[in-house]
């Protein structure tokens, strides 16, 4: 068996965004279903704390597996609709097990929000990191030169 790390493999965006959606299914159920059988344990907006939850998860995960890529234009692409399909999933998931519009869920509008926004500043930090990485591959280091300074 090969010791190889979860981020040397190449996993396809759609794949991590079903995954998460998944996921996201299995916790709201499972919140939901204790929520029926107790008084107050879980509250009605547990579906949107998941679906919150692991959006931010997959934006993290996801951020960080383009680093691998080797066309990372392409990932960005799958990855941007896998995210605003995962999002979209999510929240009518959570609508649907709630009954509770993201509206009336409280501060969740401002949360999807900047877990969006913030996905797209993770894509972007590792985008420019990568491309630094790369530059720097590239160049031959030279030895800096000395100046002399002028001197009055």
């Amino acid at each position: 068996m090969a010791d190889t790390s979860i981020f040397e493999s190449k996993i396809d965006p759609v794949h991590q965004a079903a995954g998460t959606l998944v996921a996201i299914f299995v916790f709201s159920i499972i919140g939901v279903g204790i929520g029926a059988g107790t008084d107050g344990l879980v509250g009605v907006k547990w579906p949107w704390l998941c679906a919150a939850s692991f959006l931010l998860f997959f934006a993290l995960f996801n951020a960080i597996m383009s680093a691998t890529t080797n066309n990372l234009m392409k990932y960005w692409g799958r990855s941007i609709y896998s995210f605003a399909g995962l999002a979209a999933a999510s929240g009518l998931l959570a609508w649907g097990l709630s009954g509770l519009s993201i509206s009336e869920a409280g501060s969740y509008k401002w949360i999807y929000f900047v877990v969006t926004f913030g996905y797209l500043v993770f894509l972007s930090m590792i985008a420019f990191m990568k491309q630094i990485v790369e530059f720097a591959q590239k160049e031959e280091w030279n030895k800096p030169k000395l100046r002399q300074k002028k001197r009055r």
